[in-house]
């Protein structure tokens, strides 16, 4: 089944590996370990570092939610918009998951990430590693020629692996997280110094035969 799968869908054997990550697009067997990691917790009880607090829904919501927005992606998936949301595996173990999505790629070769991480897995540099793999794929597979990504005030980390990774800030947006305005801080990365950035090269593993998907053609 997973053969005849791969032949009608080729996304499906795309593969990110960097140091002990593996990023892919997740099976419906991964989601369900997903599900699992994501419910023993992703963040502090009293921060929210997410603009849609889907780790605060209960049971079953929290889980058909989960399972339908993946299903959601895959569905709506087409090379004027897409957004691909990976499995994360350090070591073999799913550990969280990394997001690239853009609009008309073709044309604004622009992307923009995403990403939620365990809360036992935080702390060990994988947040980094698994946002330098995507953005490996965006810049140097897929011809991107910037990358956006945000940090929410209690999303610290994430506004840390953004200036690790040489982003540079670029404006502040409010927005409304549980009825609240909050400012998030905006960061732009170019390939310019994306190429100045020392970096080890991610292993990129089945997309050629998916490339059309992005941007057509």
């Amino acid at each position: 089944m997973a053969g005849r799968l791969e032949a009608l869908w080729p996304l499906w054997r795309l593969r990110l590996r960097l140091g002990p990550l593996e990023l892919r697009p997740p099976s419906d067997e991964d989601l369900a370990a997903l599900v699992e990691v994501a419910r023993e917790g992703v963040h502090p009880p009293d921060r929210m570092p997410f603009l849609s607090p889907w780790t605060l829904l209960g049971s079953p919501a929290f889980e058909q939610g989960f399972l339908q927005h993946h299903w959601r992606l895959r569905a709506e998936w087409s090379p004027q918009a897409w957004s691909l949301e990976l499995a994360v595996a350090y070591e073999g173990q799913l550990v969280g998951c990394q997001g690239l999505w853009a609009s008309d790629f073709a044309v604004t070769r622009t992307v923009e990430t995403g990403s939620w991480l365990g809360a036992r897995f935080q702390g060990l540099g994988i947040g980094t590693t698994m946002r330098t793999a995507v953005l490996g794929l965006a810049f140097d597979h897929l011809g991107a020629l910037e990358a956006h990504s945000g940090s929410l005030p209690d999303s610290p980390a994430s506004a840390i692996v953004s200036r690790r990774l040489l982003y540079r800030e670029n404006g502040v947006v409010a927005r409304a997280v549980r009825g609240q305005r909050v400012v998030e801080q905006r960061y732009r990365l170019t390939v310019q110094d994306w190429r100045a950035l020392t970096r080890p090269e991610v292993e990129v593993e089945g997309l050629a035969d998916c490339h059309h998907l992005f941007e057509g053609g």
